[in-house]
């Protein structure tokens, strides 16, 4: 399948401002079932210098530099991506005793996952609701995530919320609705809870019409004999080739796609527009 998107902000400036360097996470991440066919980024103004790099968590950062003063900035993002349809449950745990949780992790891995096995958003509540899921799936590794996948698309309710900061896990666990993101914190906290290592990603989906104008994100959880396995809870389901990635991080809140300041007296508003299409 062949997943084309095209997401473009646009910023205004109630008077004429100076930009500080501008952080973006708009290129997509590619996974072995995936490849890039095609990429455009286009800024107005022009920047005077752009970067492109991979940050401290392996993602593709891009860093722009605007000279000169603007009343307007519009950046937009052009991509094509080919992606394999695959069984995403096509692993094997190992060494076996990895198929039941909880499980320790290699005293190498754990050094290097230990970011994404803190507990920081882990509560009592949180512990106890992981714990009620991990005892229906039989304390089974795979299937305690695609049950918790599951059990927070059927027992929560969806809602669309494009700005703000992400929804505590306890609070979204208490209120049982949120957004993608607030269901991506949710299912984070609760893998940790099980001792889990998870991360938080941004994206796109396309295949349900409440995502394909919009970023998505979802949750990926690092199984030994798997590697990083995406899970979206709000589609209930493991990731498949209708998802392309944009970033991974420990830090939800680190992952806007376009991140900067700007210097003067001015009010400033923001609009993003996001499209994708499919073709097989």
């Amino acid at each position: 399948m062949k997943l084309r998107v095209r997401h473009e902000l646009r910023y205004n400036y109630s008077a004429m401002v100076s930009l500080e360097p501008h952080t973006l996470y708009l290129y997509p991440r590619i996974y072995p079932h995936q490849r890039l066919l095609d990429y455009q980024l286009s800024i107005d103004p022009v920047p005077g210098k752009q970067v492109l790099n991979v940050d401290s968590e392996g993602n593709v950062q891009q860093l722009v530099y605007i000279n000169a003063q603007t009343d307007s900035l519009v950046i937009r993002a052009d991509m094509e991506v080919e992606s394999d349809l695959y069984n995403a449950y096509d692993f094997v745990l190992f060494p076996f005793e990895t198929q039941r949780i909880p499980f320790n992790y290699t005293d190498a891995d754990r050094k290097l996952l230990e970011p994404y096995l803190e507990r920081s958003a882990v509560t009592t509540l949180i512990e106890q609701y992981a714990r009620q899921i991990a005892s229906e799936a039989k304390w089974q590794t795979v299937p305690f995530l695609s049950h918790l996948c599951t059990t927070i698309r059927n027992n929560f309710v969806y809602e669309t919320r494009r700005e703000g900061a992400a929804t505590s896990a306890e609070m979204t666990l208490i209120n049982r609705k949120g957004s993608c993101r607030d269901y991506a914190v949710l299912y984070i906290a609760a893998c940790r809870s099980i001792g889990l290592a998870a991360r938080f990603v941004s994206g796109y989906l396309y295949g349900n019409p409440q995502q394909e104008h919009e970023l998505h994100a979802w949750a990926e959880v690092y199984l030994p004999g798997a590697g990083w396995r995406g899970f979206d809870p709000t589609e209930g389901s493991v990731v498949i080739n209708h998802h392309v990635s944009l970033a991974a991080s420990f830090f939800h809140d680190r992952l806007a796609p376009v991140a900067g300041i700007f210097r003067g007296t001015a009010r400033s508003t923001m609009t993003a527009t996001v499209s994708i299409t499919g073709a097989e």
